[in-house]
């Protein structure tokens, strides 16, 4: 490819294909956005990787939550968002004379919905481990190999994640769901979501963590700090966390 900007989360997929994209020679730029929909924590894992790696690392600002079609929440939300990032990045390369740009999508995503596919291929936005017919099982394996600290890492999307398709995208309600999840993973918990359904907080956690949820003391610091963000009703999915709840 001889040069490349690639679209950097800090996340499994996206630190693999820099790693990669490192190991082959290939003049690279890792370029991630910065935008109220990205955990505080994912950015400073994202700069932290890049440093690592040892790649350029640019941080760009997106404002996919100024977009109305964004903002009202419809099914193919994700499209906006990204339809704004590729664009900037292919921006980026045009000027910077990079000539492809990637992003970390593998084969598994294709089983997924994801109209964030539909901006990359608008874009000409080209995906090499869903090319060379990488699973998110084999990404893990392979970045374990190498040394990545991702290997193991969780899944993370953006916190509009959290919101009902439908239910409006709020500045306030990104940093609700923002401090909410930094709450609860303070007490321990592993991964996990705070389902954002107005004035109610739905809390998805790992069958094994719902215990400690419900001991008096966790239970009592949850409902007093949930409260004090805004929330009026907090209840707990008995179901369990499970990625990508809120699209079936």
């Amino acid at each position: 490819m001889e040069s490349a900007v690639i679209a950097f989360s800090g996340g499994v997929d996206s630190t693999f294909l820099l790693k990669v994209a490192r190991l082959s020679g290939i003049r690279t730029l890792a370029v991630t956005a910065l935008s109220p929909s990205m955990p505080e924590e994912e950015f400073r894992d994202a700069r932290e990787i890049a440093g690592m790696i040892g790649i350029p690392h640019l941080i760009i600002e997106t404002a996919e939550i100024e977009s109305p079609d964004f903002a009202r929440n419809p099914v193919d939300r994700c499209f906006y968002c990204k339809d704004e990032l590729f664009w900037k990045l292919k921006e980026i390369g045009l000027s910077e004379h990079y000539r492809f740009v990637l992003d970390g999508s593998n084969l598994d995503d294709m089983d997924d919905w994801r109209p964030g596919r539909r901006a990359a291929l608008k874009h000409g936005v080209r995906s090499p481990l869903i090319e060379a017919g990488f699973r998110k099982g084999d990404i893990r394996r392979f970045s374990r190999a190498l040394g990545l600290p991702t290997w193991d890492k969780a899944a993370s999307p953006c916190l509009s994640s959290r919101f009902p398709y439908g239910e409006p995208i709020t500045l306030d309600g990104l940093k609700q769901v923002g401090e909410a999840e930094r709450f609860l993973k303070s007490l321990g918990f592993g991964e996990l979501r705070v389902r954002h359904h107005r004035e109610t907080a739905r809390i998805e956690l790992k069958e094994d963590e719902i215990p400690q949820m419900l001991k008096s003391e966790t239970r009592r610091a949850v409902v007093e700090k949930l409260k004090s963000l805004g929330y009026k009703f907090i209840s707990l999915d008995l179901g369990g966390f499970r990625s990508g709840n809120l699209n079936g």
